[in-house]
């Protein structure tokens, strides 16, 4: 049992993220942009071998979860991790484990599973 409460909007964020985060189609698509900082759809269409239609409705609902940010370049659509609501979903995971069990070291996790899957 938690010592702690997370808030109800906490929960139901968390669920809403990890539902969208079930689709292992988005979990790529967010560690590849973790580890590159920023890719256009076709960079990621080609990663995921999959069409621009589809990478792009992955991103839409991502975007709309508030998980990753567009910005226009000419002709291209860049998407990045927005940090600052990644940080708070991590925030909300890990703000009752014991603080020895929060060094997890995430960046070299999602490195591992990147290469791993390469």
């Amino acid at each position: 049992m938690l010592d702690a409460e997370i808030s109800p909007r906490g929960v139901k964020d968390l669920v809403r993220v990890f539902k969208l985060l079930s689709d292992g189609t988005r979990l790529r698509i967010l560690l590849y942009l973790i580890q590159r900082g920023e890719l256009n759809v076709r960079d990621l269409c080609e990663r995921l071998a999959q069409s621009q239609p589809a990478v792009s409705h992955h991103l839409a609902l991502m975007r709309m979860a508030g998980l990753v940010d567009c910005r226009r370049a000419g002709k291209h659509n860049f998407y990045r991790v927005l940090p600052e609501r990644f940080q708070r979903l991590l925030d909300l995971i890990f703000e009752n484990t014991p603080p020895a069990e929060r060094q997890i070291r995430f960046h070299d996790y999602v490195l591992s599973q990147l290469t791993a899957e390469a």
